[in-house]
């Protein structure tokens, strides 16, 4: 195997946070699923996201997401597999999925729109992550939550 297949490999089955925000933005047809456990769904999650812990997924997905459905999943943060034992799950029924590098952390860190049991969570823009321009900011700081700022 080359360093190129290696690499196109990688990119056929992996995406990030930047890239599914993207995708969310325009509009294209997948389903963002959180495989984590109920306690961390209920603490936050990805806006638009569904909770399928992958413990579940062989006996869920096949009756709740349609087999022909691209398929996105998350965990928490780089420090967890569970966003690979997920994929595993659904590639192994057949769908076509990739898994979300970074995870929720990284999808927080970047100030992509979270959400919990609640509401809407505050923006949060990371430095170490990401390029913080002041608009960004400021746009954190008009949609966080009274007493968080």
């Amino acid at each position: 195997m080359t360093a190129a297949d290696y690499f196109r490999a990688r990119l056929a089955h992996e995406t990030d946070a930047s890239d599914v925000y993207a995708a969310q933005k325009a509009g294209d047809a997948f389903v963002l699923v959180d495989v984590r456990g109920d306690e961390a769904w209920q603490q936050g999650r990805i806006s638009g996201a569904i909770h399928m812990p992958y413990r579940e997924i062989a006996s869920r997905a096949p009756q709740e997401i349609p087999q022909d459905t691209r398929v996105v999943v998350y965990c928490w943060s780089p420090g967890c597999n569970a966003g690979v034992k997920g994929a595993l799950q659904f590639a192994q029924l057949g769908y076509d999925v990739k898994e979300m590098l970074g995870g929720y952390e990284y999808w927080v860190r970047e100030g992509q729109p979270t959400a919990n049991d609640e509401g809407p969570l505050p923006r949060v823009f990371d430095p170490q992550v990401m390029v913080v321009r002041a608009r960004a900011a400021s746009e954190s700081r008009e949609h966080s939550v009274p007493g968080t700022a």
